[in-house]
């Protein structure tokens, strides 16, 4: 019987987790981030003529400009903020949905925002058809966070700003994970983790080089 692309999928998560080890610190992803992304069904979140790539670890265009990222980068990030099954988590950036799909395994409660109409729209449905009853999407401006259902345990950012949104340090618990792509685009840019104290000090940590697209919304105005 020939074996699953995702198999293949996560055997090239643990060889590219030991060759980043330099940058990252990290020689392997938590097994139940692992297994988190084993049992997504990533087909069903890349458009059809992709599909035969959807294990790939490569980012893959979505529309509107807009991409899912490799899967590689969504291990990472998703084991950087060190979910627990009792954490309500902040996702900016929903795209087609499929980082949501992977953290609402591991958490009690997802609320992520997407400012593209069309693409909230479709992730809500394909989360919602698929079962992932744990998330919800928002249309709107992620740089503004989600102050009504503030404070989180952790936020992840899928889009690279040139700043740190501050909305969403102030909407983060003490003891709290951000994990975010800082950077201007087409330019070099380094995913952060902020860890919030309980006096509201932060330390940064720069973890990897990336390239993501750009954060759009208030932060284009500032």
């Amino acid at each position: 019987m020939a074996e699953h692309p995702v198999e293949q999928m996560l055997r090239t998560i643990a060889a590219e987790c030991r060759l980043t080890k330099q940058f990252t610190g990290q020689s392997e992803i938590r097994p139940r981030v692992i297994e988190a992304m084993r049992q997504v069904p990533r087909e069903q979140f890349v458009p059809p003529s992709m599909r035969a790539a959807a294990y790939d670890n490569t980012p893959l265009p979505i529309g509107k400009a807009q991409t899912i990222s490799q899967p590689f980068i969504v291990a990472l990030m998703t084991d950087l903020l060190h979910p627990e099954k009792d954490h309500k988590i902040l996702e900016i950036g929903a795209g087609s949905g499929y980082q949501a799909a992977v953290l609402s395994l591991l958490v009690k409660q997802l609320y992520t925002i997407e400012i593209i109409p069309s693409l909230a729209a479709e992730a809500a449905e394909r989360l919602a058809r698929l079962g992932y009853d744990n998330v919800a999407v928002h249309q709107g401006d992620g740089y503004q966070g989600f102050p009504e259902q503030a404070q989180f345990d952790s936020i992840i950012v899928t889009a690279a700003a040139d700043r740190i949104p501050p909305p969403l340090k102030e909407q983060l618990k003490p003891g709290g994970r951000l994990v975010i792509p800082v950077g201007h685009p087409y330019m070099p840019q380094q995913l952060l983790l902020l860890m919030k104290n309980n006096e509201d000090a932060f330390t940064t940590h720069e973890i990897l080089p990336v390239a993501f697209v750009p954060l759009t919304g208030a932060v284009e105005r500032l």
